[in-house]
């Protein structure tokens, strides 16, 4: 990972993780969504359902073959150990989906943009690719909005929601340790222009 810079962008449930993201897909740059690696890896045949057969049973598979995602949701949200076990299966097969995903983006003659993006919900819980980021960025806003993004596109119910909240890293820890911080608490075309000033000055950063 050393000659194509990466940032690793992170944030809070409901914060606008995705839609920050897709902003920067639409000034060319490229994305790895390790949420996307982790579904994938997941699907029927994936590369982590046998280990997750083992270590969970049938039962927390649909009968396609894929996770039952719901029933495990359910069953790591009450039990830390199960959330641990499904980490150490899940978390080092990611970790080789990236460096690959990464691996191919630098090797892209047509790719001039300079850097790239690692979306990373837990960034800085796990810590995992700190070593390999040239910038850390965070998508934030105030807890109300996450509460209400999260019941709106979930159905759960306040209460619940700030359960997910304050299970994760809290919101000021976060934005210490974040190098560059994009506020999304308005509309999408807010958005839109804050990301918009973060690529330029990337890009700016990439060429000196």
């Amino acid at each position: 990972m050393s000659q194509l810079k990466i940032v690793g962008l992170t944030g809070g449930i409901g914060a606008g993780k995705s839609a920050a993201a897709q902003c920067f897909i639409a000034h060319g740059v490229r994305l790895v969504d390790t949420d996307s690696l982790a579904h994938e890896l997941t699907l029927p045949g994936g590369a982590a359902i046998d280990a997750i057969r083992v270590r969970f049973g049938h039962e927390f598979l649909m009968p396609d073959g894929a996770l039952n995602r719901k029933r495990m949701l359910k069953c790591v949200f009450s039990d830390p150990a199960a959330k641990f076990a499904l980490e150490g299966i899940l978390h080092p097969l990611i970790v080789q989906h990236v460096h690959a995903a990464i691996a191919v983006i630098e090797a892209d003659p047509t790719y001039g943009v300079g850097y790239a993006i690692v979306a990373v919900p837990l960034l800085f819980e796990k810590m995992t690719f700190r070593g390999a980021l040239w910038r850390t960025l965070v998508i934030d806003c105030p807890v109300s909005v996450q509460v209400a993004r999260v019941q709106a596109r979930s159905g759960l119910s306040a209460d619940e929601v700030l359960r997910i909240v304050s299970a994760q890293l809290p919101r000021d820890i976060r934005l210490q340790l974040a190098d560059d911080v994009i506020t999304n608490a308005a509309s999408l075309e807010t958005l839109k222009l804050a990301v918009s000033k973060v690529h330029a000055h990337y890009l700016e950063s990439v060429a000196d």
